[in-house]
């Protein structure tokens, strides 16, 4: 019998990047609908990524994880 192979998360695969220094970039919520009335500043800040914090890093590599 086969050794069973680990599946990456697909939805944190769409979600998160991992950078060529080993950091996982994120994107941040809530910019791609009811952007009316929102802010202008607001919606500048939901366009920049930013990276996982580091008390969600072990969780976030756990989901990416693959064989």
């Amino acid at each position: 019998m086969g050794k069973v192979k680990l599946k990456t998360n697909r939805s944190a695969k769409k979600r998160f990047k991992v950078t060529a220094s080993g950091k996982i970039k994120r994107w941040r919520s809530g910019g791609s609908h009811y952007n009316t009335k929102k802010d202008p500043k607001r919606k500048r800040r939901l366009r920049t990524a930013g990276l996982v914090k580091e008390n969600m890093l072990d969780h976030v590599r756990d989901l990416l994880k693959k064989a």
